[in-house]
């Protein structure tokens, strides 16, 4: 069944940023965990390794809705040291995929649907829109604070490359992180994987930026907990070489956010208006196969470069059975976007089986 989700796709960015969250999410009834929270995630105690990534929850208001419905993590909306513009909408759009969704899949293209059926698959188009941080440091602040017990918020940002040269492109990475940092957020993430920032199509495939970025990074927020969410990673060796030259600056990867492709609509035209829009980033049922090989690979590589990174498993996770299916991959923690965004009480199915 699906709810009405907590980020109307009907409305613009800015919509839903003064006006959600929407439908159950903005009821005030709240689910009641028992006994104390067991399992660590990054120095925090939750009651469920579960949450939603960053994305649905634009404001403090969203992210207090989804504490109160269940979820134990929520990921703040991805922010930037300058305010930046979001696509027009729509920025979410249905679309037609049976099964799974494949590289050779998205190579070809996926058609647009006129509504949301299960299982969920959409494709988000925003453009990682950032308000200035005079607006978002004091909202992260009071999203910060709507944790409560066994439940924590994590802080994403991302660097603007503004065509100044890859020294303002890593010193811009490291002003965001410091301006996430003075919000008292406990745990941070940086956004790697959305397109138009790295030199290489994303800057998480770009290792050698990414080693450079994250340390200026890591210089700027000492011990705080640093994720990096990445995309699928095609060439295991490619990824091998990622996680030994990396893994030892972070504390968490987090993956997967989308997979791409071109997205028409049933007469062939481009679905998304705008120039540059043509592609767009896939998420929901058909990109699980993708997140869980991810996981499974991130797991064996820290094991075999004797690494201690969470790995959090991203991608898919639409029903309770996604989620132990990401846990017996080897994820220490799980996310839900799209499935969260429809289902209120995702959370607490799968804590209701939880043994």
């Amino acid at each position: 069944m699906l709810h009405t989700p907590i980020y109307d796709p009907e409305k613009t960015f800015e919509e839903n940023y003064h006006e959600g969250p929407f439908g159950e999410y903005a009821d005030s009834e709240a689910y009641m965990n028992e006994g104390e929270p067991q399992t660590d995630f990054l120095g925090v105690k939750v009651y469920l390794p579960f949450g939603i990534p960053a994305g649905p929850l634009p404001t403090s208001n969203h992210v207090a809705a989804v504490f109160r419905k269940g979820y134990d993590i929520a990921v703040y909306k991805t922010v930037r040291s300058q305010a930046y513009e979001c696509h027009p909408k729509p920025n979410i759009v249905p679309l037609q995929i049976t099964g799974d969704l494949t590289l050779e899949k998205a190579d070809r293209g996926v058609t647009a649907s006129t509504k949301y059926t299960e299982p969920l698959a959409i494709t988000n188009s925003f453009g990682v829109p950032s308000f200035s941080p005079d607006v978002w440091q004091p909202d992260l602040e009071a999203a910060t604070q709507a944790a409560g017990h066994g439940q924590v918020v994590v802080g994403s940002f991302q660097g603007t490359n503004r065509g100044e040269g890859e020294d303002a492109f890593i010193k811009d990475h490291a002003i965001a992180a410091k301006l996430v940092k003075e919000t008292g957020v406990p745990v941070m993430e940086m956004n790697a994987s959305c397109p138009n920032e790295g030199s290489t199509n994303l800057l998480c495939f770009d290792t050698d930026r990414m080693e450079k970025i994250l340390t200026a990074v890591k210089n700027e927020i000492g011990d705080t907990p640093l994720i990096v969410k990445l995309a699928y990673f095609k060439d295991q060796n490619h990824l091998a070489d990622y996680v030994k030259r990396l893994g030892k600056l972070v504390d968490g990867f987090a993956t997967i956010n989308t997979i791409s492709a071109e997205i028409r609509d049933a007469s062939g035209k481009q679905a998304l208006p705008g120039e540059g829009r043509l592609r767009s980033g896939i998420c929901g049922a058909p990109i699980k196969w993708a997140g869980l090989e991810m996981v499974a690979r991130l797991k064996k590589l820290r094991e075999e470069n004797n690494m201690k990174f969470a790995v959090i498993g991203v991608g898919g996770v639409t029903k309770p059975e996604d989620y132990f299916e990401y846990m017996n991959a080897g994820a220490d923690a799980v996310m839900s976007a799209t499935g969260a965004m429809w289902n209120p009480f995702l959370a607490q199915e799968i804590k209701s089986q939880v043994k």
